[in-house]
């Protein structure tokens, strides 16, 4: 797949997607947002850095309940992010503070299929 940078997904310098699943306590969740819009901060004046999203499950009993969704510029601009040592830090920090263990499922992905409703059909307002 062609990026709108017309660089072609996995090649240095195409725009990449990180995404985090967390499994957590549904009674650790609520603070464990808070730590983690404190730490997104951090992220959001990186360069490269264009976006993210933490996603709550609708139901208390999903596997995973909390979902990020980051975009990059590049793997190296989330790379080089990602290796500040404050930034390190805190993510350690928040995994420690919870009274029960919190597993995150980290990955950088490449879009492989992308699909937008067609012009005019949207439910969306």
């Amino acid at each position: 797949m062609t990026t709108e940078n017309g660089l072609a997904a996995g090649t240095p310098g195409s725009p990449v997607t990180f995404i985090n699943v967390f499994e957590i306590a549904a009674d650790e969740l609520d603070a464990f947002v808070g730590k983690w819009e404190e730490r997104a901060r951090l992220m959001r004046d990186k360069p490269g850095f264009i976006d993210s999203r933490m996603h709550r499950a609708r139901s208390s009993g999903s596997r995973f309940q909390l979902v990020n969704v980051s975009h990059w510029e590049s793997q190296e601009a989330w790379e080089a992010a990602t290796a500040d040592p404050e930034f390190s830090s805190r993510t350690r920090a928040a995994r420690e503070e919870t009274k029960q263990p919190v597993t995150p499922n980290p990955a950088v992905y490449d879009v492989v299929v992308e699909l937008t409703a067609p012009q005019g059909t949207g439910s969306r307002t």
